[in-house]
Formats: C-alpha cells, structure tokens, sequence
C-alpha cells in the first residue's frame, strides 16, 4: 500500500479526518465521492480549494471522515484538514495555503445560553408594571 499521510481539521461542532496518498484526485468523504456528500457546489469548491491554490488538484486521492455538526461545518473543517496534511507533506505548499488563509482554524462556535436569560445574550422582556 502507498504511503497515507493524514491529519485533522475542525470547525464549530464538526471534526473531520483527512488521509491524503498519491493518486488521480479522487476525493471520497464518509465513503461517498464529495460531490455527492457535499451536493452545494459552494461547498465543493471549499474542499477542492487546497488543492487548487498549490495546483496539485490531479495528483493526490483524499479520503476524509466527518463526524458531527453541519454539512457546512464538515466542508470547512475538510479544508482545514487538507491544508494541514498538504503541508505535512510537502513544506513548500506553506506559504501558497498560509498567503489564502487555509491554515487558520476559525475558532467562532455557538455561545452558550446564560441562566437567567432566554438564549445566549437575549434576556426576559423588562416590565416596569
């Protein structure tokens, strides 16, 4: 077997694992090929965008595991994860990934709802009488 190189990338609720080996381009996600996983093409566009920054799009087959949160959650933790394993592999794609901001984890979830309040910030409705 090819050697796998594989790494993680997480997004609010979702965690993805991305095994990356060399092959045509062939990108499978919870055994599903992603444009069938990921059927809004804005989604698709984010997991191949790794690839295509370092124009590497035909060159490696990427298997990836998602668990939890949305479908958006899962297609921007993919791209994290590619990105992450893409540098792993070849530490010259750095610059090209870090220049389009695909190495950053986005750290922004959902807040938590307070006690005393409705949902997060929105509090009960103040009445003077």
């Amino acid at each position: 077997m090819e050697k796998q190189t594989n790494g993680v990338g997480r997004r609010k609720e979702s965690v993805t694992r991305v095994f990356i080996s060399k092959g045509s381009g062939n990108i499978t996600v919870n055994d599903k090929d992603y444009k069938q996983y990921f059927q809004l093409v804005y989604l698709q566009n984010q997991v191949e965008r790794p690839l295509k920054t370092i124009e590497a799009a035909d060159k490696f087959d990427v298997k990836i595991n998602a668990t939890g949160g949305g479908v958006k959650g899962q297609a921007e933790a993919a791209m994290l994860g590619i990105s992450r394993v893409l540098v792993e592999i070849n530490p010259e794609f750095r610059p090209a990934l870090k220049a389009a901001g695909l190495l950053k984890r986005d750290p922004r979830s959902v807040e938590r709802k307070k006690f005393g309040h409705k949902k997060a910030r929105r509090s009960y409705q103040f009445s003077k009488r």
